[in-house]
This record gives C-alpha cells, sequence and structure tokens, in this order.
C-alpha cells in the first residue's frame, strides 16, 4: 500500500503520483486492481454524487458514509478523505471529532483546505498523530468568497501568497498539497519552493503528481468540460448504449433467454 513515506520516495525519484477521487464501493473495487496510487475520498462528493453545486454542503456524516463505503472496497490504496465544509473551523474539540470520526471510517489521512489561520488547527491534527494533506489555489470550500471557480495566483502578490502557504504547510508538517487551478508557472515554483510532493488539478505536469475526479476522467458528464479535464472514456454514451440495449431486449423478449432462465 503507497503511504506517506512512499509519496516522499516518488517525489524523490521524479515518479509521478496518481491520484483519482472515489466515492463508494463498487468503484472503489476497479480502483484497487488498478495502478492508481491513491484514492481521495473528495467532498466533491456533494456534488458529484448528491448534485449541490458547490462541495460546502458536504457534511461529516455524508463523508463518514462515504469513507466507510470506500474503505470496503480499497485494500491495497492509500485513502485520503476531506474534512468538509468548516469542520476545522469551530474549534479543537470539533476538529478532532470530526477527524476521529473520518479515521475510523478507515480512512489514512485527511485533507484540510487553506493555510493562513488553519495552519494552528492543521499543525494540531499532525501533532495528534494524524498524516494531513494541505490544499491552496481553488479551495473549493471558499467558492463563494472567490466569486467563482477560477484561476488562483495569477497576480505577483497572490502568487506570491501562495508560494508562502505552501512553505507554511511544509512548516505545519503536512505530507502533500493539492495546488488547484494555478498557472503552471506558479505551480512548478510552489513545487520546486518545498520538500513535499504537490499533487496538482489544472496546475499544469510540473507538479508531483495529479489527481481527477473519477466521474470527470471517465467522460459522465457531457456538460463539464474545463480546459483542464483530460477524459479517458465516453462514459456517458456507453452507459447510455447499454441501458437502450437493455430496454429494447426487454421490450423485444430477448432478455431474458432461456440460458438465463431458472
Amino acid at each position: 500500500m503507497t503511504n506517506i513515506d512512499q509519496f516522499k520516495k516518488m517525489q524523490f525519484n521524479d515518479k509521478k503520483i496518481s491520484v483519482v477521487t472515489c466515492y463508494d464501493f463498487w468503484s472503489a473495487k476497479i480502483i484497487d486492481q488498478s495502478n492508481i496510487d491513491a484514492v481521495l475520498v473528495g467532498d466533491s462528493s456533494a456534488m458529484v454524487m448528491h448534485g449541490f453545486k458547490t462541495t460546502t454542503n458536504a457534511t461529516l456524516e455524508m463523508m463518514e458514509l462515504h469513507v466507510a463505503a470506500v474503505c470496503r472496497g480499497i485494500k491495497s490504496k492509500f485513502v485520503i478523505a476531506d474534512l468538509p465544509f468548516l469542520a476545522h473551523r469551530k474549534g479543537k474539540k470539533w476538529l478532532m471529532d470530526g477527524v476521529d470520526r473520518i479515521i475510523k471510517a478507515g480512512a489514512n489521512a485527511i485533507k484540510i483546505e487553506g493555510a493562513g489561520d488553519n495552519i494552528p488547527m492543521i499543525s494540531h491534527v499532525v501533532n495528534s498523530g494524524i498524516p494531513v494533506m494541505g490544499h491552496i489555489g481553488l479551495t473549493p470550500q471558499s467558492i463563494n468568497q472567490f466569486g467563482g471557480f477560477k484561476v488562483q495566483g495569477k497576480e505577483n502578490k497572490a502568487s506570491e501568497k501562495l508560494i508562502n502557504d505552501a512553505k507554511d504547510l511544509e512548516n505545519a508538517g503536512v505530507f502533500a498539497i493539492v495546488l488547484e487551478l494555478v498557472p503552471n508557472i506558479l505551480a512548478e515554483k510552489i513545487t520546486t519552493a518545498i520538500n513535499i510532493p504537490t499533487i496538482g488539478i489544472g496546475a499544469g505536469n510540473k507538479t508531483s503528481g495529479q489527481v481527477l475526479v473519477l466521474h470527470d476522467l471517465l467522460g459522465m458528464d457531457n456538460d463539464f468540460n474545463p480546459k483542464f479535464l483530460r477524459k479517458y472514456l465516453d462514459g456517458f454514451s456507453l452507459i447510455t448504449e447499454a441501458l437502450n440495449k437493455y430496454d429494447s431486449d426487454v421490450k423485444t423478449k430477448i432478455f431474458p433467454s432461456i440460458e438465463e432462465s431458472y
């Protein structure tokens, strides 16, 4: 199983780290048989699995349920799970109760968005023996503050802040940092400025690895086509075709056949 030490070794050996999101048992079983290095049970589950417009609708109970389902299917991958919106902003007791529940649901590590005022809380979790992944750039839990899904760090002041945030997160003890929707040149600067892996999404190919939402790379949503996304399958069309074939076979009495009957 990949662990935080192997993350560091892969970075040192310039071997890229592959991460995908996962939210349920059946897809976890498939991912577990793949070459993917690690799994993120993202709070993007609120959007992908529950139809909300942002990740802020994810709750601790929702994350706990998805983590448990994923971990029943994952046997050989490192599982990271998001702490949902505001779970780390209501005091240490609330924070550690949430971390405790997510870890006991099966996660190997926690991801916490942002830096700045979050640094003391992140340090507290790390010092409690829990691996933490950071996340800067476009942090979806702060989407209302950003005014939409926009590239971050395009101006000099903003880019310098992100570099400093990355250094602060490293000093706080995180084992890796997600860089989301930042210019590729800035992502490279951040990656070379710190000694821990960076995992990019919409951050170019100079990061230590990449993460994509499973449903996005499988092409499940015809309407979602951001610049950073490469679809490796036309899942929407393939599944629609299979459903229509099943419908046709039922209505024409081809299914079930004698061989498929008791």
